[in-house]
Protein backbone atom coordinates (compact mmCIF):
# COMPACT_ATOMS: atom_id res chain seq x y z
CA UNK A 1 0.00 0.00 0.00
CA UNK A 2 0.95 3.84 -0.56
CA UNK A 3 -0.22 7.05 -0.02
CA UNK A 4 0.04 10.04 -2.31
CA UNK A 5 0.29 13.35 -1.74
CA UNK A 6 0.98 16.34 -3.74
CA UNK A 7 1.36 19.85 -2.44
CA UNK A 8 1.07 22.96 -4.23
CA UNK A 9 2.62 21.93 -7.61
CA UNK A 10 2.70 24.10 -10.48
CA UNK A 11 4.07 23.42 -13.75
CA UNK A 12 4.24 25.71 -16.73
CA UNK A 13 5.16 25.26 -20.40
CA UNK A 14 6.15 28.94 -21.74
CA UNK A 15 3.64 31.29 -20.88
CA UNK A 16 1.29 29.20 -20.10
CA UNK A 17 0.63 27.70 -16.88
CA UNK A 18 -0.48 23.84 -17.09
CA UNK A 19 -1.29 23.30 -13.19
CA UNK A 20 -1.63 25.93 -11.00
CA UNK A 21 -1.30 25.33 -7.33
CA UNK A 22 -2.51 21.84 -7.40
CA UNK A 23 -3.28 19.59 -4.12
CA UNK A 24 -4.51 16.33 -3.81
CA UNK A 25 -4.30 13.34 -0.95
CA UNK A 26 -4.72 9.90 -2.09
CA UNK A 27 -4.49 7.29 0.71
CA UNK A 28 -3.20 4.03 1.10
CA UNK A 29 -5.16 1.37 -1.21
CA UNK A 30 -7.79 4.10 -2.83
CA UNK A 31 -8.99 4.13 -6.18
CA UNK A 32 -8.78 7.92 -7.21
CA UNK A 33 -10.12 8.81 -10.45
CA UNK A 34 -9.15 12.34 -11.79
CA UNK A 35 -12.17 13.66 -14.18
CA UNK A 36 -11.96 17.10 -15.88
CA UNK A 37 -11.83 17.88 -19.67
CA UNK A 38 -9.36 18.26 -22.52
CA UNK A 39 -6.67 20.45 -21.46
CA UNK A 40 -7.02 20.62 -17.50
CA UNK A 41 -3.57 19.11 -16.78
CA UNK A 42 -4.39 15.63 -15.39
CA UNK A 43 -2.06 14.05 -17.51
CA UNK A 44 0.44 16.07 -16.74
CA UNK A 45 -0.46 15.72 -13.08
CA UNK A 46 0.32 11.76 -13.80
CA UNK A 47 3.70 12.59 -15.12
CA UNK A 48 4.90 14.43 -12.47
CA UNK A 49 3.93 12.13 -9.82
CA UNK A 50 5.83 9.74 -11.90
CA UNK A 51 8.91 11.61 -12.09
CA UNK A 52 8.76 12.37 -15.77
CA UNK A 53 8.20 15.75 -15.78
CA UNK A 54 9.45 17.91 -12.75
CA UNK A 55 7.07 20.66 -11.29
CA UNK A 56 8.13 24.10 -10.86
CA UNK A 57 7.44 24.16 -7.56
CA UNK A 58 5.87 22.23 -4.48
CA UNK A 59 5.53 18.45 -3.42
CA UNK A 60 5.24 14.99 -4.45
CA UNK A 61 5.38 12.65 -0.89
CA UNK A 62 4.68 9.21 -1.54
CA UNK A 63 4.63 7.29 1.98
CA UNK A 64 5.37 11.11 3.28
CA UNK A 65 8.93 11.16 1.14
CA UNK A 66 9.58 13.41 -1.04
CA UNK A 67 10.33 11.30 -4.55
CA UNK A 68 12.79 14.36 -5.43
CA UNK A 69 14.65 14.33 -2.66
CA UNK A 70 14.88 10.54 -1.61
CA UNK A 71 16.36 7.89 -3.53
CA UNK A 72 14.89 8.78 -7.24
CA UNK A 73 15.29 4.96 -8.79
CA UNK A 74 13.68 3.37 -5.41
CA UNK A 75 10.63 5.77 -5.31
CA UNK A 76 10.08 5.26 -9.17
CA UNK A 77 10.35 2.02 -9.12
CA UNK A 78 7.74 2.11 -6.07
CA UNK A 79 4.93 3.06 -8.78
CA UNK A 80 4.22 2.09 -12.29
CA UNK A 81 2.14 4.04 -14.92
CA UNK A 82 0.03 3.08 -18.13
CA UNK A 83 -0.84 5.13 -20.78
CA UNK A 84 -3.27 6.26 -22.99
CA UNK A 85 -0.99 5.53 -25.76
CA UNK A 86 0.63 1.62 -25.25
CA UNK A 87 4.45 0.67 -26.57
CA UNK A 88 5.25 -2.92 -27.11
CA UNK A 89 8.57 -4.19 -27.57
CA UNK A 90 9.48 -6.33 -30.46
CA UNK A 91 9.30 -9.80 -28.60
CA UNK A 92 6.95 -11.80 -27.40
CA UNK A 93 4.33 -11.01 -24.97
CA UNK A 94 6.18 -13.08 -22.00
CA UNK A 95 9.21 -11.14 -22.38
CA UNK A 96 7.77 -7.70 -22.58
CA UNK A 97 5.80 -8.89 -19.68
CA UNK A 98 9.15 -9.81 -17.75
CA UNK A 99 11.08 -7.34 -18.89
CA UNK A 100 10.31 -4.76 -15.81
CA UNK A 101 11.38 -7.82 -13.50
CA UNK A 102 14.01 -9.09 -15.49
CA UNK A 103 15.66 -5.17 -15.04
CA UNK A 104 15.52 -5.51 -11.48
CA UNK A 105 16.76 -9.07 -11.22
CA UNK A 106 14.19 -11.08 -10.09
CA UNK A 107 15.09 -14.82 -9.95
CA UNK A 108 13.43 -16.74 -12.98
CA UNK A 109 10.98 -18.79 -11.47
CA UNK A 110 9.41 -15.58 -9.82
CA UNK A 111 9.55 -13.99 -12.77
CA UNK A 112 7.79 -16.99 -14.22
CA UNK A 113 4.75 -17.02 -11.54
CA UNK A 114 4.19 -13.11 -11.76
CA UNK A 115 4.15 -12.90 -15.72
CA UNK A 116 1.82 -15.97 -16.07
CA UNK A 117 -0.37 -14.49 -13.22
CA UNK A 118 -0.41 -11.02 -14.43
CA UNK A 119 -1.40 -12.61 -18.27
CA UNK A 120 -3.86 -14.80 -16.95
CA UNK A 121 -5.43 -11.63 -15.22
CA UNK A 122 -5.94 -9.83 -18.45
CA UNK A 123 -7.01 -12.91 -19.96
CA UNK A 124 -3.97 -13.38 -22.31
CA UNK A 125 -3.30 -16.93 -21.27
CA UNK A 126 -1.72 -18.82 -24.14
CA UNK A 127 -0.69 -15.76 -26.04
CA UNK A 128 2.88 -16.12 -24.08
CA UNK A 129 4.88 -16.96 -27.39
CA UNK A 130 2.97 -14.53 -29.68
CA UNK A 131 4.96 -11.63 -31.06
CA UNK A 132 3.85 -8.58 -29.18
CA UNK A 133 3.11 -6.31 -32.15
CA UNK A 134 0.99 -8.39 -33.84
CA UNK A 135 -1.59 -7.96 -31.33
CA UNK A 136 -4.83 -5.97 -31.24
CA UNK A 137 -4.60 -2.36 -29.64
CA UNK A 138 -6.80 -3.67 -26.90
CA UNK A 139 -5.06 -6.69 -26.35
CA UNK A 140 -1.62 -4.40 -26.24
CA UNK A 141 -3.38 -2.28 -23.75
CA UNK A 142 -4.00 -5.23 -21.93
CA UNK A 143 0.02 -6.34 -22.51
CA UNK A 144 1.03 -2.59 -20.86
CA UNK A 145 -0.97 -3.41 -17.87
CA UNK A 146 0.07 -6.37 -17.22
CA UNK A 147 4.01 -5.07 -17.50
CA UNK A 148 3.05 -2.35 -15.08
CA UNK A 149 1.59 -4.86 -12.29
CA UNK A 150 3.57 -7.80 -12.73
CA UNK A 151 6.23 -5.43 -10.76
CA UNK A 152 3.57 -5.39 -7.95
CA UNK A 153 3.34 -1.58 -7.30
CA UNK A 154 2.98 0.30 -4.66
CA UNK A 155 1.16 3.34 -6.82
CA UNK A 156 -0.42 2.77 -10.11
CA UNK A 157 -0.57 5.39 -12.46
CA UNK A 158 -2.80 5.10 -15.32
CA UNK A 159 -4.01 7.66 -17.44
CA UNK A 160 -6.98 6.89 -19.79
CA UNK A 161 -5.90 3.33 -19.89
CA UNK A 162 -9.49 2.37 -21.81
CA UNK A 163 -10.55 5.18 -24.03
CA UNK A 164 -9.69 3.65 -26.90
CA UNK A 165 -10.99 -0.24 -25.97
CA UNK A 166 -14.23 -1.53 -26.83
CA UNK A 167 -16.49 -2.60 -24.33
CA UNK A 168 -14.87 -6.07 -24.08
CA UNK A 169 -11.76 -5.27 -23.52
CA UNK A 170 -13.05 -2.15 -21.05
CA UNK A 171 -14.39 -5.01 -18.83
CA UNK A 172 -11.25 -6.87 -18.89
CA UNK A 173 -9.21 -4.08 -17.76
CA UNK A 174 -11.90 -2.91 -15.22
CA UNK A 175 -11.55 -6.13 -13.92
CA UNK A 176 -8.18 -6.01 -13.46
CA UNK A 177 -7.77 -2.92 -11.71
CA UNK A 178 -10.01 -3.91 -9.07
CA UNK A 179 -8.15 -7.06 -8.79
CA UNK A 180 -4.82 -6.19 -8.18
CA UNK A 181 -6.68 -3.12 -5.77
CA UNK A 182 -8.29 -5.66 -3.58
CA UNK A 183 -5.82 -8.26 -3.84
CA UNK A 184 -2.02 -6.25 -3.35
CA UNK A 185 -3.99 -3.27 -1.79
CA UNK A 186 -2.46 -1.39 -4.10
CA UNK A 187 -3.27 2.78 -4.24
CA UNK A 188 -4.56 3.81 -7.72
CA UNK A 189 -5.12 6.91 -9.86
CA UNK A 190 -6.76 6.95 -12.33
CA UNK A 191 -7.48 9.94 -14.98
CA UNK A 192 -10.52 9.21 -16.86
CA UNK A 193 -13.15 10.95 -19.07
CA UNK A 194 -15.97 8.62 -18.47
CA UNK A 195 -18.07 9.60 -14.99
CA UNK A 196 -19.55 5.48 -15.74
CA UNK A 197 -15.86 4.16 -15.41
CA UNK A 198 -15.22 6.22 -12.06
CA UNK A 199 -18.40 5.50 -10.89
CA UNK A 200 -17.74 1.69 -10.72
CA UNK A 201 -13.79 1.98 -9.87
CA UNK A 202 -13.57 4.56 -7.60
CA UNK A 203 -13.13 4.91 -4.01
CA UNK A 204 -12.63 8.99 -4.62
CA UNK A 205 -11.90 11.54 -6.97
CA UNK A 206 -11.23 14.67 -8.19
CA UNK A 207 -12.28 17.02 -10.66
CA UNK A 208 -9.62 19.24 -12.30
CA UNK A 209 -10.03 22.40 -14.93
CA UNK A 210 -7.99 24.46 -16.10
CA UNK A 211 -4.82 23.47 -14.43
CA UNK A 212 -6.50 23.80 -10.93
CA UNK A 213 -7.89 20.99 -8.49
CA UNK A 214 -11.75 22.52 -8.46
CA UNK A 215 -13.15 20.09 -5.71
CA UNK A 216 -11.93 16.38 -4.73
CA UNK A 217 -13.48 13.93 -2.35
CA UNK A 218 -15.78 10.51 -1.92
CA UNK A 219 -19.14 11.96 -2.18
CA UNK A 220 -17.83 14.25 -5.46
CA UNK A 221 -19.21 12.32 -7.75
CA UNK A 222 -22.70 11.64 -6.13
CA UNK A 223 -22.80 15.02 -4.58
CA UNK A 224 -20.66 17.78 -6.26
CA UNK A 225 -20.59 21.10 -4.42
CA UNK A 226 -18.62 23.02 -7.57
CA UNK A 227 -21.22 23.65 -10.10
CA UNK A 228 -18.69 23.31 -12.50
CA UNK A 229 -17.92 20.12 -11.51
CA UNK A 230 -21.93 19.49 -11.65
CA UNK A 231 -21.83 20.40 -14.78
CA UNK A 232 -19.36 18.22 -16.10
CA UNK A 233 -20.86 15.04 -14.36
CA UNK A 234 -24.10 15.91 -15.87
CA UNK A 235 -22.77 15.95 -19.79
CA UNK A 236 -23.13 19.36 -19.55
CA UNK A 237 -20.45 21.88 -21.70
CA UNK A 238 -17.69 23.46 -19.13
CA UNK A 239 -15.09 25.90 -19.78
Amino acid sequence: MSSLSVRNVTKTAGNKAILKDVSLEVRDGEIMAILGPSGAGKSTLLRIVNMLDRPDSGQVLVDGRNVWAENRLEMQRSMAMVFQKPIAFSWNVYDNAAYGLRLRGVDKAEIDSRVKEALALLDMTGKERQYARSLSGGETQRLAFARAVVLRPKLLLLDEPTANLDPANVAIMERAIKDVNEKYRTTVVLVTHSIYQARRLSTTAAFMMNGEVIEAGKDLIERPADPRTRMFINGELVY
